[in-house]
């Protein structure tokens, strides 16, 4: 593939920034040709504010497409099996949002259709690829803090606006049957699937979901043990029920010879805590966060290069949550 020229199904928020074109048409040899939403008015704005020259209300018209040779699949995760199936066995290769479906059983379903087919399959966890997770990911590789021994994991954040107040209407994430499960499920997958690129697999997972507040029918808190391959255990706290005062994204590493303090969403700066001093680096996100993974789709594509995040491993951040939420 010389060229990729992407169709692209959704025009949601996270196409405005993160991806779609504003990413999308800044890496070499990649263009933004069509994009798909269920509204006619949606997709026609979409493609006029961002200079796209087709648009369509139907998923098969935009996958048949013959100037499209790769689909980004930017909707709530119910769709993504169908849409992906679609895709691959149209011959073209899938990059898919996180998470990667609602369900472990459903990413396997992805994940065979892409093995049957010999067509690429990708997942949006860019973090595999961001300065500030690669300086992370270099600092335990070169065990500035000694062998890790164990990760604290804690995620506190109030109930978004439009879950609260006198006419709630919260938004599709915290609704299962669309997301397969509420925040944690969309905020904790890049965490684990960040956290296994950095210290390899986990090999065992439980803990407790629980819906304390009421807001939505989604869990809003999740406490969990998991144990890595390496023998590396870790523990982890998310409340999504909390006043803003309480607000925190604080992870941790602890070490043999050390600590190292980071953020998985929040902070840019890495603090590393040591016998000899503390050192701090402030590692800025670039304008569009998924731009660094998508360059590496483009050059795997164009046989120049490998993704980091492949169907393969997006996978295991869903067996992880599927284990700890008790949900097969």
């Amino acid at each position: 593939m010389q060229e990729v020229q992407w169709g692209m199904i959704g025009c949601g928020n996270v196409t405005e920034k993160k991806s779609g074109a504003p990413a999308i048409n800044k890496v070499p040899h990649s263009k933004l040709v069509a994009v798909m939403a269920r509204s006619r008015e949606r997709a026609a704005d979409y493609a006029n504010r961002h200079a796209v020259n087709k648009w369509y209300d139907n998923v098969d018209d935009l996958i048949n497409d013959p100037d499209v040779n790769a689909i980004y699949i930017a909707t709530p995760p119910d769709v993504h099996l169908e849409y992906a199936a679609k895709a691959m066995r149209a011959g073209k290769p899938v990059y898919v949002e996180k998470p990667m479906a609602r369900n472990y059983a459903e990413c396997e379903a992805m994940n065979q259709v892409s093995r049957e087919t010999g067509v690429p399959l990708f997942v949006a966890y860019y973090r595999r690829t961001l300065p500030y997770f690669l300086k992370l990911k270099e600092l335990i590789d070169a065990k500035w803090i000694g062998d890790i021994r164990c990760v604290i994991i804690a995620l506190h954040w109030q109930p978004y606006n439009e879950e609260v107040g006198d006419n709630p209407k919260p938004r599709w994430r915290v609704f299962p049957e669309i997301s397969g499960g509420g925040h944690f499920h969309d905020l904790a997958a890049h965490q684990f699937d960040f956290l296994e690129y950095a210290l390899g697999p986990v090999k065992q997972a439980k803990g407790v979901a629980r819906n304390q507040a009421g807001l939505y029918p989604a869990d809003d808190i999740v406490v969990a043990n998991f144990e890595f391959e390496s023998g590396i255990v870790g523990t982890g706290s998310w409340c999504f029920t909390v006043n803003k005062e309480q607000r925190v994204d604080r992870s941790q590493l602890i070490g043999s010879k050390g600590k190292i303090s980071f953020s998985f969403f929040e902070s840019s700066k890495i603090v590393v805590e040591t016998a000899d001093g503390v050192a701090e680096y402030d590692v800025p996100y670039p304008p569009h966060v998924q731009q660094p993974l998508l360059d590496t789709i483009v050059k795997a594509l164009r046989g120049e290069g490998i993704c980091p995040s492949t169907g393969e491993t997006g996978a295991r951040a869903n067996l992880i949550i599927d284990r700890i939420t008790a949900r097969n």
